[in-house]
């Protein structure tokens, strides 16, 4: 009986044929139902996924046959490591695989906040015209801080100090040697958080870097600084960040990543506000 592997979340159809080409049954349905999939998993040996589908301890309890679970890109918070691991499942993922991509897509939205590109955009679209409602600002000479100075993070400063950003990180897992060698100086969480322009975060959720922003903690922000999440849903307190942005503490926000993704109808309404660019988890989204 040959290997099988799910394919879901619409993996690029150049995994179904590597799996092939090597002699492994890939089956990549459109779209699965939960109950759909749930009905389904005893019939794979392993499965690929990207951020959409959770893989909770229930779905491994069904998933009988189950012997490896990879995940197309890096974060691998979708996936109930400690269920799979107590199955025997082997979880691998992709850490290379989006770098390059999420870092450019990163690097966007800092300039996309820098000079209000989205919202000038939408006004000349809509027949309007006014230059002095979007006045931007430069980023060169201003300070760019980063959370998590893993792959992502290092391609976010390099690129960044080409356009002449002066770089600080906070990364308790990194070396004063690694930051040294890419001219960044490390320095703790608060210091950070209230000396920089802007702020990019390249780390997983957890219960230490959630509402990582928040009104509770706007105090120690310094103020107009400008927010961007390529990383992971819910780093910033997403229901804060209007009234952040109205009060003047923010300057600007931009997302690409949600605490639930499609977001539902409430925070439809915050991503509503003027002052946050949104795009819908394009970070690792390109032809390459």
């Amino acid at each position: 009986m040959s290997f099988k592997v799910l394919l879901l979340d619409g993996v690029d159809p150049v995994c179904a044929n590597i799996f092939k080409e090597r002699g492994i049954q890939a089956d990549q349905p459109i779209k699965l139902s939960p109950e759909e999939l749930n009905s389904q998993i005893s019939n794979y040996d392993g499965m690929v996924v990207r951020s959409a589908t959770t893989v909770t301890p229930e779905l491994l309890e069904k998933a009988t046959n189950m012997k490896v679970i990879g995940r197309a890109g890096v974060g691998v918070d979708n996936i109930d490591i400690k269920a799979a691991t107590t199955k025997g499942i082997l979880v691998m993922n992709t850490p290379d695989g989006n770098t390059i991509s999420t870092a450019e897509h990163t690097c966007g939205m800092i300039i996309a906040l820098a000079r209000n590109i989205p919202t000038s955009v939408a006004t000349v679209k809509n027949g309007g015209w006014d230059r002095k409602k979007y006045m931007g600002s430069e980023v060169f000479g201003k300070k760019l801080g980063i959370v998590g100075l893993g792959k992502i993070g290092s391609e976010v400063a390099k690129r960044m100090q080409s356009f002449g950003m002066e770089v600080f990180a906070y990364d308790p897992f990194t070396t004063k040697e690694h930051a040294s060698d890419m001219n960044i100086e490390l320095v703790d969480i608060d210091e950070l958080l209230g000396n920089v322009d802007f702020l990019s975060v390249h780390t997983p959720l957890t219960e230490k870097t959630k509402g990582l922003v928040s009104l509770k903690n706007a105090d120690k922000l310094k103020k107009g600084i400008r927010l961007v999440n390529c990383a992971r849903g819910g780093i910033y307190e997403e229901a804060d960040l209007p009234k952040l942005i109205d009060d003047g503490i923010v300057g600007g926000v931009a997302l690409d990543v949600y605490s639930q993704e499609p977001p539902n109808e409430e925070l439809y309404k915050v991503l509503e506000h003027p002052g946050i660019i949104c795009t819908p988890h394009l970070g690792a989204s390109t032809e390459e």
